[in-house]
């Protein structure tokens, strides 16, 4: 089959490019390891959490690109961002949806019993707005280490509840087991009756994010008919069954219009002449296979998803081999203590309006490659808070800008 577009990387930069391109009309292949940091992280979308509360986001932001012409925003702009924005949240239609609280960043609770900013939000999480002292019955799940009740209550000044799932032998349980679980009604009755005699006054039960991948309002419906309360969910650590709601969402969508998904598959070669990418090779033992196309989108993040890679002296970008900009030399790389900002992390590819990649005298090194996502150059993300806002926003328009 031809295709018009072929996109390296299933991470949300990648899904969002493939979807736009989909849109357009276009023919899409998309390679992919795995779900790049859908399962990792949290999976809220965050924009950019410096952005305080008090101050509408789209202020914010028009202030940050302005302070940071360097940034991936500042190819965007703001309303290049709400314009990304929207078509994200247009796959999730009602009952889960994604959605802000007055265009603002809102605190929502960690599964280590923290509040962090974030921008948009699945109406599954939306009652951790509100958790307040003594309100909220913290939920957790004995032999479930990747959420702890005891101490997010510790912190939060509120109560907390252990619920036994567990079967003889299995002494440690999964956030993907305890999913499936909570997708049986008799599971559902059994643990909500718990929740239910539990209660000493609280109006708020907080949840760890495992209440079905499929269709987690009506499993949030059902165990509030049972308890009275107000159930939210809190993202646990990973692997993230938020992260996973959003892949299935974009692969169903992508599949129905017509893409191409290789998932599992590698790509283990890049064919080049002069400044054009001519093809792909993609490696699934024991077979190799080449694709090609007019164009390409290279979207596989930095060093978690395997974009970039640091040797002993340099850091290198993985497949194409472009040049990768770095603000610190080797020696400077990492802070003194853990939660530093260490440098290492604004390093990526300078890319050019239409994102194409730049060499270090910016001129474009390819004509038909096109780099996306939190690979690119010139933010720290982790400190920012703006993880998500990027691959969205760059995903998009790297893709509506290459067929405008």
């Amino acid at each position: 089959m031809q295709h018009d577009l072929i996109i390296i990387g299933m991470g949300l930069s990648g899904l969002m490019a493939a979807k736009t391109a989909l849109d357009l009309g276009k023919r899409v292949l998309v390679i992919g390891k795995g779900m790049g940091g859908l399962i990792l992280f949290s999976n809220t979308i965050d924009v950019l959490g410096k952005v305080p509360e008090t101050l509408p986001l789209k202020d914010g932001l028009s202030h940050w690109i302005k302070e940071h012409p360097e940034h991936p925003y500042s190819k965007t702009g703001v309303e290049g961002i709400e314009e990304a924005l929207s078509s994200f949240v247009s796959l999730f239609p009602p009952p889960y949806t994604f959605h802000s609280l007055d265009e603002r960043n809102r605190k929502l609770p960690t599964a280590v019993g923290t509040l962090r900013p974030t921008y948009l939000f699945p109406s599954t999480l939306s009652g951790g707005v509100f958790l307040k002292e003594g309100n909220t019955l913290i939920v957790g799940f004995k032999g479930f280490k990747d959420f702890y009740a005891a101490y997010m209550a510790k912190q939060f000044k509120c109560r907390y509840l252990t619920v036994s799932l567990q079967e003889e032998g299995l002494p440690e349980l999964t956030a993907t087991y305890l999913t499936r679980q909570m997708e049986k009604e008799e599971v559902r009755e059994r643990v909500g009756l718990e929740i239910k005699n539990s209660l000493r006054g609280e109006t708020l039960i907080g949840f760890p994010a495992l209440l079905g991948l499929n269709d987690p309002v009506r499993i949030k419906a059902h165990l509030e008919a049972i308890t009275g309360g107000e159930i939210f969910e809190i993202p646990t650590l990973p692997p993230s069954i938020l992260g996973m709601r959003i892949f299935n969402r974009f692969k169903a969508y992508l599949l129905e219009r017509g893409a191409n998904f290789l998932q599992g598959h590698k790509v283990s070669r890049v064919e080049v002449k002069g400044s054009i990418c001519e093809g792909i090779e993609v490696f699934h033992p024991p077979i190799s296979r080449f694709y090609s196309a007019p164009h390409f989108i290279l979207a596989t993040g930095r060093f978690i998803g395997g974009g970039l890679e640091a040797e002993r002296e340099r850091i290198v970008e993985s497949l194409f081999h472009l040049p990768v900009f770095s603000e610190a030399p080797r020696e400077e790389w990492f802070g003194k203590n853990f939660f530093d900002s260490h440098p290492i992390h604004r390093s990526g590819i300078s890319v050019d309006h239409s994102f194409r990649p730049l060499d270090h005298n910016g001129k474009a090194v390819f004509e038909n490659v096109r780099v996306v996502g939190t690979i690119l150059s010139g933010h720290h993300y982790i400190d920012e808070g703006s993880r998500e806002g990027i691959e969205i926003s760059t995903g998009y328009w790297g893709v509506k800008r290459l067929f405008e």
